[in-house]
């Protein structure tokens, strides 16, 4: 999975554009943040086509980056975030974006990017 992270004007009807010209191209968001700082407006996606989004924002000429990312399933209980944290951390790895993809039968899915991919693969964690 990628992350793209945009830069967007920090006026109305921007992410609205960039919503509707993904949709477009029929590509489906899965996960999304967006902030706020000033003037500037901070989006970060995981879309299920990388490829095709990447032709989307270059046609728009938005300012964009790209970050691998990597999934990890929990199970839904107290502590079980913690100890993935814990798991990176003790390994040196330094946790740069985290998104909830979904929730449902007791499991969390997560997209972790995270300084060094390699480290954390996919699958399940605590």
């Amino acid at each position: 999975m990628i992350e793209f992270s945009i830069d967007l004007p920090n006026r109305p009807g921007q992410l609205a554009q960039l919503a509707r010209e993904l949709d477009m191209a029929h590509i489906n968001i899965r996960t999304l943040s967006a902030v706020t700082v000033g003037e500037q407006g901070f989006v970060r996606i995981v879309v299920d086509d990388a490829d095709e989004a990447r032709g989307v924002l270059d046609a728009m000429g938005v300012s964009y980056h790209e970050r691998r990312i990597v999934s990890a399933t929990l199970r839904d209980k107290p502590g079980a975030l913690a100890d993935l944290a814990d798991a990176l951390a003790a390994n040196g790895t330094n946790i740069e974006g985290l998104y909830l993809l979904s929730s449902n039968d007791g499991e969390l899915r997560f997209a972790i990017a995270v300084d060094d991919p390699e480290f954390v693969g996919n699958g399940t964690a605590a």
